[in-house]
């Protein structure tokens, strides 16, 4: 009986695959015919469930023939069905078309649907963006590796970043523009930076999971603010959706660097934010009590484990006229890095530098990185609506720097017996913050005249209270022993650096349509008036042994010196120093362009003009020949961008337009710091930058998340501000670093951008070629024929801008399976070689070495939105290395493997993996 069962089984199931077919989809967005992905799809009779893949495809195997039916549904999308008949064999492909659900107000649209941070938004909105742009979306943000935007912005075409101490990416480098080049925005406005020295924004300050999207700008239009050669990165915050929504993550991990030693930290819990000058008064006498002893309280320990987390809020109230949105960020981190470095002289005739001594050093550190952001939007009417915005980030940097240099005579031989050791430790707390308020307003009048308007206030603010540092000299009695003396001789330093940026602006936008036939034509016009006050404080105290302590033996195990007994050499501070200054700037802008769009072409074009008044005053002049300054001139710049319709989904894009790069405060400043291994300047004749640009770029867009794009670069850039070393004519060997203008460069290249979807494979490649060229002044060494000294002649040198690679790619694979909940990316970045820093000496500059950057990550997600993922970064412990090209036939006498290909290797920087392991919740 069992038998004739299994054959009757056997019989109606091959019957039933005989009768059975495939059934295939795909499911899109009816407004835009993009592909959605993620949508779920249910056949009836029996039952059966199934989600679109990435190309927004579905699929059902084995499907008896016969009437069928099947729904297709998606979050603020109307659910649709479809009826229909199954044949044996070619089954027509369904399409469905899907309509958003969410309630919108004719022109003033609540951006409810959650596509707007999706692929598929991104791409929509670099489609049909006016000017040519990057855009990467939220969630291609949520499910990368990345944990800061700087990290983000190395997955865009044409962008490679500089790394901070920890390896962390800090500076975006456009299209070889040194981070000088561009500006950052926050919901479209500019923000200050809190750098004590530069315009450029650290964009580690931002928590990536606070991000809607990333735009990256590589082409302006007249009502953008014209100072921006490189690009602008503009930063949209989240929105508020159309119904309540909760997005919250937790997560932790570690750094591998610290699984092999210890983490250094000191007290910093009574670090004095306010120096003796300011606490005590002009004229106070400081003293060693004056100055906490925490900053010399070292501690080594293994770290606690990284702890980061965060949580979003939004709803819409009042029959969704009111918008709320309340997000915050927090990361703690420990990093660091182990670096050697080997310090080098260029003397006598010699061509290339001779290494002198080598520093080993140890840098811990504990970031504490928070993000705020607030949105509030209320619709009146389908005419007008007003948006209310805040944004908040801190970064709290704890650094601990142990350096122990070794230095044998005039050139460095670890063979060579006796070698005197300097060890010097810096424990240094850096606190940067930025707050921008926006109001903003929308109206529509007579359905052809748009106003539109933003107040804003921002800050930034950074400061290095009691900057720490400890230098003591010691010998080494041969290069096998371990017997070290350490004898106080060098100071120990107190420093307090300060500065902060107040802005008020003020930005209106006009535009008015009318139709000439049956074209439409915009014209615009608009402002902007911002008045920029900045303040820059710096004090520094010296303390030194006493005539009875002078020479006093402390040991070979040393950790901490609370105990040393030192007398202030300079009791009132070093405030009188050119570093201490106000400074202000105030800026007009208007600008007066247009729009006219025909069938298949759209032309935008205009001109933008702004006024610069930049100034300084230094607070405690010494005689500065410039103690006041300023900078006034206006700048017209023009623009004219056209976009050319091939087809529907592709197009050709052209842009041409003008800029500038200002200075930076501190670079018109004549005054100087002393920083520890040279010696810095401001330019008071320093100009600002102009540049024109030129861009084409061919774009398609077969997929709703897919693109092919080509396009090259030029700009041809006036008076180019890099930094070199400049020797000091009236104090012999000394030099310096400081910016200057050098003529004319030119740079151009090409970018290809690619995205491909194959159902559950997804991938994503980018590569930029860039070439620069710029002529500096540098200085060779020659015997005099006649006298036989040793004369300095300068000649000019040319090589690329600096930060420039000439090779940028970038390449990940993706894999997604909705049906399962399986996220997965494999990131990989490549930068090639670029000069780090600029050399007085010909042929002499120091470059940083191609690298290439490993990252990875995973989620999976469960029902009741509950999701855990895995993060990996730098999982090849890709090294920053520091190179000459070239090398002097002493540097080969060094047994440490420092000379390859011709090369002298300089310095190098490891900074180990890290890890992240964390639950995510979604709601809505």
């Amino acid at each position: 009986m069992n038998k004739l069962l299994q054959i009757l089984f056997f019989v109606l199931f091959c019957v039933g695959t005989a009768h059975a077919t495939k059934i295939k989809g795909h499911v899109y967005d009816k407004q835009t015919g993009e592909a959605i992905v993620g949508a779920t799809v249910v056949m009836e009779n029996p039952r059966r469930v199934t989600n679109t893949g990435l190309d927004g495809t579905f699929e059902f195997k084995a499907v008896a023939t016969g009437s069928a039916s099947i729904s297709v549904s998606y979050i603020t999308y109307k659910t649709i069905t479809k009826t229909f008949t199954v044949a044996k064999e070619d089954n027509e492909h369904l399409k469905f078309y899907m309509e958003s659900d969410s309630k919108r107000l004719d022109d003033i649209t609540i951006k409810s649907n959650p596509v707007s941070s999706t692929d598929q938004g991104a791409r929509r909105l670099e489609k049909n963006a006016t000017q040519v742009m990057n855009i990467v979306s939220g969630k291609a943000i949520e499910i990368s590796p990345d944990l800061t935007v700087a990290n983000v912005m190395q997955r865009v075409s044409g962008v490679s970043i500089e790394r901070n101490s920890n390896g962390d990416g800090q500076y975006a480098i456009l299209r070889g523009m040194d981070k000088r080049y561009n500006y950052t925005l926050v919901n479209g406005v500019k923000i200050p930076s809190p750098d004590n020295k530069y315009r450029y924004v650290p964009l580690d300050l931002f928590p990536a999971d606070l991000l809607d999207r990333l735009e990256v700008y590589k082409t302006l239009t007249p009502n953008l603010e014209g100072d921006a050669i490189g690009g602008g990165i503009n930063m949209v915050m989240k929105n508020a959706p159309g119904k309540f929504q909760v997005n919250a993550n937790l997560s932790t991990g570690y750094n591998q660097l610290f699984f092999d030693r210890k983490f250094a930290s000191y007290n910093a819990s009574d670090i004095q934010h306010k120096s003796p000058y300011e606490r005590n008064g002009k004229s106070y006498s400081a003293t060693q009590n004056d100055f906490t002893k925490g900053t010399l309280d070292y501690q080594y320990k293994n770290p606690a484990p990284n702890l980061i987390g965060s949580l979003s809020l939004s709803q819409r109230f009042l029959d969704n006229k009111l918008g709320v949105v309340l997000a915050g960020s927090y990361q703690n981190t420990y990093r660091g890095s182990n670096s050697t470095f080997y310090n080098n002289a260029v003397t006598g005739t010699d061509a290339y530098a001779v290494i002198t001594s080598k520093s080993y050093r140890e840098f811990s550190e504990q970031q504490q990185r928070t993000g705020l952001h607030g949105k509030v939007d209320y619709v009146f009417n389908k005419n007008h609506q007003l948006t209310l915005y805040n944004v908040y980030v801190n970064l709290k940097n704890q650094q601990l720097r142990d350096a122990v240099t070794t230095t044998y005579n005039s050139v460095y031989n670890p063979t060579a017996g006796n070698a005197e050791l300097v060890y010097n430790t810096r424990s240094r707390l850096t606190e940067q913050q930025i707050y921008n308020s926006t109001l903003h307003g929308d109206h529509q009048f007579f359905d052809k005249f748009k106003v539109q308007w933003s107040a804003v206030y921002s800050s930034a603010k950074n400061e290095v209270p009691d900057n720490t540092s400890i230098s003591l000299n010691g010998l080494q009695q041969h290069f096998q022993s371990s017997r070290t003396t350490l004898v106080n001789t060098s100071p120990v330093n107190h420093r307090w650096e300060r500065n902060t940026d107040e802005d008020l602006a003020g930005y209106l936008d006009l535009t008015y349509r009318f139709a000439i036939g049956n074209n439409k034509v915009d014209v615009m016009a608009g402002g902007l008036y911002r008045n920029k006050q900045r303040s820059s404080f710096f004090n520094n105290y010296t303390l030194s042994p006493g005539a009875a302590d002078a020479g006093r033996v402390y040991g070979v195990d040393f950790q901490n010196y609370t105990d040393l007994n030192l007398i202030v050499t300079n009791p009132t501070g070093a405030v009188a120093n050119p570093l201490t200054y106000d400074a202000s700037e105030k800026i007009s802008a208007g600008y007066g362009m247009f729009k006219y769009s025909v069938s298949k072409l759209e032309v935008v074009g205009g001109a933008r003009i702004e006024h610069t008044n930049q100034g300084y005053n230094l607070l405690f002049s010494a005689g500065e020949t410039f103690p006041k300054g300023s900078q006034v001139y206006t700048d017209v710049l023009p623009s004219l961008t056209a976009k050319y319709f091939l087809t529907e989904k592709a197009q050709l894009h052209a842009s041409y337009y003008k800029a500038l790069n200002r200075p930076g405060f501190y670079e018109i400043v004549p005054g100087k710091v002393v920083n520890e291994e040279f010696q810095e300047r401001g330019n008071p004749n320093l100009k600002r930058a102009l540049a024109d640009n030129y861009d084409l770029r061919y774009e398609l867009f077969p997929g709703a998340s897919e693109q092919l794009m080509v396009g090259a670069f030029y700009k041809k850039i006036k008076d180019p501000i890099e930094y070199t070393f400049q020797a000091d004519a009236t104090r012999g060997q000394d030099i310096y670093y400081t910016p200057g203008n050098f003529g004319t460069a030119h740079n151009y290249g090409a970018e290809v951008d690619y995205i491909k979807y194959f159902s559950k494979i997804g991938v994503k490649a980018n590569y930029t070629y860039t070439h620069s060229r710029i002529t500096t002044p540098k200085t060779t060494r020659i015997i005099n024929a006649i006298t036989g000294d040793i004369q300095a002649l300068s000649v000019d040198q040319e090589r690329p801008l600096f930060g420039q690679s000439e090779h940028i790619g970038n390449l990940s694979l993706l894999f997604k399976d909705t049906k399962k909940g399986w996220d997965a990316q494999l990131a990989g970045a490549y930068t090639g070689p670029r000069i780090n820093t600029v050399s007085q000496f010909l042929n002499n500059d120091l470059w940083q070495e191609g690298f290439i950057q490993m990252d990875a990550s995973a989620e999976k997600r469960f029902k009741g939105g509950i999701s855990v993922f895995i993060k990996a970064n730098n999982i090849l412990n890709t090294p920053t290395k520091l190179f000459i090209k070239g090398t002097n036939p002493e540097n080969d006498k060094i047994n440490e493997d420092l000379v390859k290909d011709g090369h002298t290797l300089i310095r190098s920087d490891y900074y180990g993996q890290s890890y992240l392991l964390g639950f995510r919740y979604k709601f809505n």
